[in-house]
């Protein structure tokens, strides 16, 4: 079986590019406010809960940290639906290197991934003032309840933006592998 290294696809505009690094970035405030928090720094709570009696390096902390490696890290996926290393398997991997990556490899985890965001982070915008939630005596209040949301509200956008860009990389995916079809049907009757 032949290397296919001549599949690349259109470039994608600049408005999708963009909008993949703001998908990218749509954790990080929320992960600098873990962070924060996971070292020790006083976030507002109170009580005896985790989030009020936190310290570095204990295993809530240790959580809060790779929760925050790991939703970043996903975020960063998002440039992949952008970028050629999202179409093309690197050299290295064996058998597979150099081949293009199958679009729905690609575009069924960022839709099944968007879909989730949406919902979950909906639900938390939705239920944020809850009883349970930041509406507890022991949560946050004035500059802290403020600061809390200002670095989680970004989430609220990271579905629908990964929706987007997911859409646009399933459509320019399309579009190419039609165009080549087209062109290698085109090829054939000339021959």
């Amino acid at each position: 079986m032949a290397r296919t290294t001549s599949t690349a696809t259109a470039v994608p505009p600049r408005w999708v590019v963009r909008l993949a690094h703001l998908t990218a970035l749509t954790p990080l405030p929320s992960g600098l406010w873990r962070i924060a928090a996971a070292l020790g720094i006083p976030v507002g709570f109170t009580g005896d809960g985790a989030m009020a009696t936190v310290t570095f390096g204990s295993w809530f902390s240790l959580y809060m940290i790779a929760l925050t490696l790991f939703a970043d890290g996903l975020g960063l996926l998002a440039l992949g639906l952008v970028q050629r290393w999202g179409e093309i398997f690197p050299r290295w991997i064996p058998l597979i290197g150099d081949r293009r990556i199958p679009t729905a490899v690609a575009v069924i985890p960022a839709g099944l991934g968007a879909t989730a965001l949406t919902v979950l982070c909906g639900m938390g915008a939705f239920g944020w003032n809850d009883p349970d939630t930041m509406g507890h005596p022991d949560s946050p209040h004035g500059i802290g309840y403020w600061i809390m949301t200002v670095c989680y509200l970004p989430l609220v956008a990271w579905g629908p933006l990964l929706a987007v860009v997911a859409g646009h990389y399933w459509l320019r995916r399309h579009r190419a592998g039609r165009l080549h079809a087209d062109h290698h049907r085109y090829q054939t009757l000339l021959e």
